[in-house]
């Protein structure tokens, strides 16, 4: 099939650029505007407990916890000075009234409550919830927080809140997507023009790089018309996009020139590359994609938006590299090598760089293996102390003014209002049942952590109803049931937080009730993804093996990918925790450290890292057992596989890393954690694994690297791949001009 298509690109050449263009057109018209149809959201399990209950709060009772935090602050005396108050007052009725704002509350509207006023007295809350989508949510703060950005002689407002934060880490990741761009892409370039040494064959990679990113773009936004597409997910499609174009025009075009150099014609090199380059390619995209595709387990619209953008630019790059590319060779021909600045000239097989780190390795195998495990397994160390948490507003940089209205709630307030937990009863009639509401709101104000319970029966602290009940007591009941807030406080995105959610729900409750707000959501997406992690993990390791398995025969070759892919990815996750979790580094990196690391990322982390080691690992295999099927011993076989893709697959990761070390400069913590993460996965695979670990691994197993039970070895003769057949013959002793593309034989 694959000479087929090669044959395809070369004589319909003209006709497979002009689609090329109109997909690519249409793609940037379509897709150009993709990022105001993604959403900021997508960090729960919308099956959840906390799940469930913030929607029958939402829908069924035209409530909710407050999403938006107005921080009013009195520039001479108190909240409590008469003009401060007709302000606050002034203000607060101003915000309920505007368009999408379900309902507001403040110091002033609810009777002076101590918990929504600071401890110094000289700052006050106004608490609103935006109703909504997401992006309505989004669309909504992005008018008002301008509006409400208040100095006057009396008072300074400041807007904050859930809807705020994510509305600036919405628009810091697409200023961060453009920072990264403007500086990826001129060193790749220059990078480019080194490894390929001349400017045509250096464009043709950035050219691939462009379609898979825009036609990644087509792809979300076609998703985003039917599900929940997060915005995050971008990042991952600029990334990804540019890094496995290069990647892979990088082997396509290193193969076709050396096609050429061995003596083949323009026409038949470009089918000889579609045949062995173009079928490794299949092969990585195989492997990447599936990687990305287990993400769709996960029930988190976060991680699933990156298995949607992962999977269209694996599609996307591929395509590229095994039809526009050739197609575009077949028009360059040997003006491949036009404008060039010098000229590589590969050294005879057995004499170059890599072919001598082989050697070195296979002398001192387990030496090697002993003293790079030993160094991946100390890197590793620190993830055994993992702990997890989910966003929040401490992702954004120290000073983001969402950062700062924040912060001043989290020190200068007794307890965080906007973060509390909801208790939501349906179909209770509160007013009915108020002496069981009465108890159980004493019962969960009487738990340590909780500042402050409310109800439609009055407010609850240690044990005990302070106030009585008030107009405000209201909004707890409603015809679908009633409701009460648990303010608490504990930090929302700690271990004390989560400990403090389970005895919520332990308390012996006198109706059926679900717990919901941030720290409920924390549990419940822990719950979540940790149990389908092992799914996850044995779709990538099945189909993993069983790609290895069809590509080289052996089942001692798959294996031992998955060990060493698993064990580089350990010391990457190990530093992560060292950086980010315990905050070394962080003053330099320009960030907070919380203590915890996003649950998201190492999952997320592990199937993109998972999928370029796999990548590397292809493109090395299909050489060695390209040269192994060509008779050669196991020794010789791993030191010229690896001579001849160790500098491709050092270029290409060089390259990748690059655009991920882009990413690192996001101002936003796990953004950075996913680019500096994966630029180190990267890097670390493409030297001590695919340099040390692998020549290493292979010249101890010997023999046995190509051993398959007899049923497995009769079910690989029959629909295994093989990465070379006989090169075509060149057309009657034709000169290059002769064998011109389109004179390609069909037989």
């Amino acid at each position: 099939m694959l000479t087929r298509i090669g044959r395809f690109t070369v004589r319909r050449r003209k006709a497979v650029l002009i689609t090329t263009a109109i997909v690519f057109v249409l793609s940037g018209v379509v897709g150009g505007g993709v990022a105001k149809h993604l959403s900021a959201g997508g960090f729960e399990d919308p099956n959840s407990e906390s799940a469930k209950a913030q929607r029958l709060l939402e829908d069924r009772m035209g409530q909710g916890v407050p999403n938006l935090v107005l921080l009013i602050t009195a520039r001479h005396g108190t909240v409590d000075d008469p003009a401060i108050a007709a302000e606050g007052r002034a203000l607060t009725a101003r915000l309920a009234a505007e368009p999408g704002v379900a309902q507001a509350a403040s110091y002033w509207s609810l009777g002076s409550p101590p918990p929504l006023k600071s401890t110094r007295g000289d700052q006050a809350l106004v608490l609103a919830r935006i109703s909504g989508s997401q992006n309505a949510v989004h669309q909504r703060v992005e008018k008002i927080t301008p509006e409400y950005t208040i100095t006057d002689a009396n008072v300074t407002v400041r807007v904050g809140g859930f809807a705020e934060v994510f509305r600036q880490v919405s628009q810091q990741i697409q200023k961060d997507l453009a920072t990264a761009e403007a500086v990826a892409i001129p060193i790749t370039i220059v990078c480019l023009i080194l490894v390929f040494g001349g400017l045509v064959a250096a464009a043709l990679p950035l050219g691939i790089g462009g379609l898979a990113i825009v036609g990644t773009f087509l792809v979300l936004r076609a998703w985003s018309s039917v599900t929940e597409v997060s915005i995050f997910s971008l990042n991952l499609a600029t990334a990804m996009g540019l890094g496995l174009a290069i990647d892979y025009s990088l082997f396509i075009v290193s193969r076709y020139r050396e096609e050429l150099t061995n003596g083949l014609p323009p026409g038949n090199a470009i089918v000889r590359t579609v045949e062995t380059a173009g079928r490794t390619v299949l092969f990585s995209a195989m492997t990447v994609a599936s990687s990305l595709a287990a993400l769709i387990i996960f029930p988190l619209a976060f991680l699933r938006s990156f298995a949607y953008a992962g999977i269209g630019v694996v599609l996307m790059a591929a395509a590229g590299a095994v039809l526009t590319l050739p197609a575009l060779l077949a028009v360059l021909g040997r003006r491949i090598d036009r404008f060039v600045l010098w000229k590589h000239t590969p050294k005879p097989v057995g004499e170059g760089m890599w072919h001598r780190i082989a050697t070195f390795v296979m002398r001192r195998p387990i030496v090697v293996s002993f003293a790079v495990v030993a160094l991946l397994l100390v890197l590793g160390a620190p993830f055994l102390n993992v702990r997890f948490g989910l966003p929040d507003d401490r992702v954004l940089p120290p000073g983001a003014p969402g950062r700062v209205v924040t912060d001043q709630l989290r020190h200068n307030f007794s307890a965080n209002e906007a973060t509390a937990m909801i208790v939501v009863a349906p179909g209770t009639d509160g007013a009915a049942r108020a002496a069981e509401v009465d108890g159980y709101a004493a019962k969960l104000s009487a738990l340590p952590g909780v500042g402050r319970v409310d109800a439609i029966t009055g407010s609850y602290v240690g044990g005990t109803k302070v106030i009585g009940p008030l107009p405000s007591s209201a909004r707890f009941r409603s015809p679908a049931g009633t409701w009460l807030s648990v303010v608490q406080t504990v930090e929302p995105m700690s271990g004390r937080a989560e400990a403090l959610v389970r005895e919520v729900r332990a308390v012996a409750r006198p109706f059926p009730v679900r717990v919901g707000g941030p720290s409920a959501q924390l549990v419940d997406s822990k719950h979540s993804l940790f149990g389908l992690i092992p799914i996850a993990g044995g779709i990538i390791a099945l189909v993993t093996f069983v790609v290895l398995f069809l590509m080289t025969g052996s089942v001692l070759v798959p294996i031992k990918a998955l060990v060493l892919n698993i064990l580089s990815l350990t010391a990457t996750f190990g530093v992560m925790v060292w950086i980010f979790q315990e905050g070394h580094f962080a003053k330099a990196l320009n960030f907070t450290a919380t203590g915890l690391l996003d649950t998201t990322t190492p999952i997320l982390m592990f199937c993109i890292a998972f999928g370029l080691s796999m990548d590397f690992e292809v493109f090395l295999l299909s050489r060695i057992k390209e040269e192994h099927d060509k008779g050669a011993d196991n020794i010789t076989a791993v030191a010229i596989g690896l001579e001849r893709t160790g500098r491709i697959v050092t270029a290409a990761a060089g390259l990748i890393a690059i655009v991920f070390i882009a990413n690192a400069t996001s101002q936003i913590t796990f953004i950075k954690i996913f680019g500096l993460g994966l630029t180190m996965a990267v890097v670390m695979d493409a030297t001590l694994i695919r340099g040390a670990l692998v020549p290493a691994f292979m010249r101890l197993a010997g023999n046995a690297n190509w051993w398959a039970p007899k049923p497995l070895r009769r079910l690989h003769d029959r629909i295994g791949f093989r990465e070379a057949e006989p090169a075509p013959a060149r057309i009657g002793g034709a000169t290059p001009e002769d064998a011109a593309p389109e004179r390609v034989p069909v037989g």
